[in-house]
């Protein structure tokens, strides 16, 4: 008996191949991350680890707010691939990236005042913050590397070339824990020495992209296409685009740091148990995220080919994938709490005690992985002003509320409800959204080398 896929679900190979790869780059540099973590944990002093630990905070919450650059580089660059359009392709790479640099040029000019602001609302002793200091003066320098880098994976995430993205991950990694054992064990910098190897490995990860770019953009356009790159219209568009994104990624990470400031206010025990918690909860978010850009690139591309009516049968096929993915993992951490656990921590104050909150990971993961197709979908849609809306909403609305709530009455339920109902609210504006989007049609963009549809 044959069994053949329906039509409008022909992209079914497509979409799994573009979501293993996907999430196999995400999963790769926090593994290396882990490994900086471990040299430092292993000197003699443990004030290099606890330094680069409290530095640490200030990159990923900087990096988490520019990511919007991935996001909208990956949106764009696919709706010109659908729309067959070499120019806007290389256009979306050029401007996205002249975007980057310029972002990254300032972080360098403003990195003083970066670190005074920053440092001033860590919390350690004298010795702690001096390491951490010396750590982020040294990786600070990778800052443009990063939003480039940025850029580069979306780009060709849009062109559905994931493989070279899992590639670069690999080398950077591999290239992080070479250094490491350079600076940090043989030439003994320690934090300094884990700065530089972060820093120095996002521009080896740079300098390979690069490189993958040069076989794959046409040359012959190149002469014709610089000259539009300052296109004011094209601009504007793509700066409205990405402002939207950057005020969506402000309100997630937000959301993310009251979180953390409010489980420190309850006490080191109840911040333990969230921050492992938390921990394993990121795993199952590297995997999700994996979807939903894949489900961003496809959306993109089907908008810019026109073929619509693949858009429906794309979002079902994401959303049961991704709560497939998350729902069985939350179910483990619930059933197995003290053995899944006890590999993060060995404190058994901490571990028996989370199962008191685990419970939460189900309602949790489950929403949270909703949440994120819908945000990939529509950012293939390069539907800035819905996922501004999305987070902003979910922030002042869903989050805010009961986590003051949280902190008024020290309910560490609270909390994980309040970070639960920030997904279930932007579930909610995004369902709004989406009956606008199926029951009207959609637009076509009509890519220009010259413009850029919002």
């Amino acid at each position: 008996m044959n069994f053949t896929i329906p039509e409008e679900y022909n992209f079914l190979s497509r979409f799994y191949r573009l979501a293993f790869t996907n999430i196999l780059s995400s999963i790769v540099v926090p593994l290396s991350g882990l490994i900086d973590l471990a040299y430092l944990g292993h000197l003699p002093d443990i004030r290099y680890l606890a330094g680069v630990s409290l530095a640490t905070i200030l990159f990923s919450y900087l990096y988490r707010v520019l990511n919007f650059l991935r996001s909208s580089s990956n949106g764009m660059t696919a709706q010109a691939v659908g729309s067959d359009n070499p120019e806007a392709i290389l256009l979306v790479l050029l401007r996205n990236g002249l975007i980057a640099l310029g972002i990254g040029t300032l972080i360098l000019i403003l990195q003083y005042p970066l670190q005074t602001v920053g440092f001033t609302f860590l919390v350690g002793a004298t010795e702690v913050k001096d390491a951490g200091l010396n750590y982020f003066q040294a990786r600070i320098w990778g800052a443009p590397a990063v939003l480039l880098n940025f850029v580069l994976v979306g780009w060709f995430f849009g062109r559905e070339l994931n493989i070279f993205v899992v590639l670069i991950s690999v080398i950077e990694s591999l290239t992080n824990v070479v250094l490491d054992y350079l600076f940090i064990i043989r030439w003994g910098w320690a934090s300094t020495g884990a700065g530089l190897t972060t820093a120095i490995s996002q521009y080896v990860a740079l300098f390979i992209g690069l490189i993958i770019v040069c076989f794959h953009i046409d040359w012959s356009i190149l002469s014709g296409v610089i000259p539009k790159v300052l296109d004011w219209s094209a601009i504007k568009a793509t700066f409205k685009l990405n402002r939207d994104m950057l005020v969506r990624s402000l309100s997630v990470v937000s959301t993310f740091a009251i979180f953390t400031e409010l489980s420190s206010a309850m006490g080191t025990e109840i911040l333990a148990e969230n921050s492992v918690l938390f921990q394993a909860a990121a795993f199952n978010m590297f995997v999700v995220q994996g979807v939903g850009f894949a489900t961003q690139s496809l959306t993109g591309n089907f908008k810019g080919q026109g073929t619509l009516q693949q858009l429906q049968p794309l979002l079902i096929v994401s959303l049961l994938t991704s709560l497939l993915l998350s729902i069985p993992i939350a179910i483990l951490y619930i059933l197995f709490p003290e053995t899944i656990f006890g590999l993060l921590t060995n404190h058994t104050e901490v571990t028996e005690n989370i199962s008191n909150y685990v419970k939460w990971l189900l309602p949790f993961q489950g929403f949270f992985a909703v949440n994120v197709i819908l945000e990939g979908f529509f950012g293939g849609l390069t539907e800035g002003r819905t996922l501004r809306n999305s987070a902003l909403i979910s922030f002042v609305g869903g989050f805010m509320p009961i986590a003051i709530a949280s902190w008024y009455f020290h309910s560490n339920h609270l909390l994980w409800l309040a970070m639960t109902l920030f997904s279930i609210m932007a579930i909610v504006v995004f369902s709004f959204k989406l009956l606008d989007t199926f029951t009207n049609e959609i637009k076509i963009p009509t890519v220009s080398p010259t413009t850029t549809e919002i």
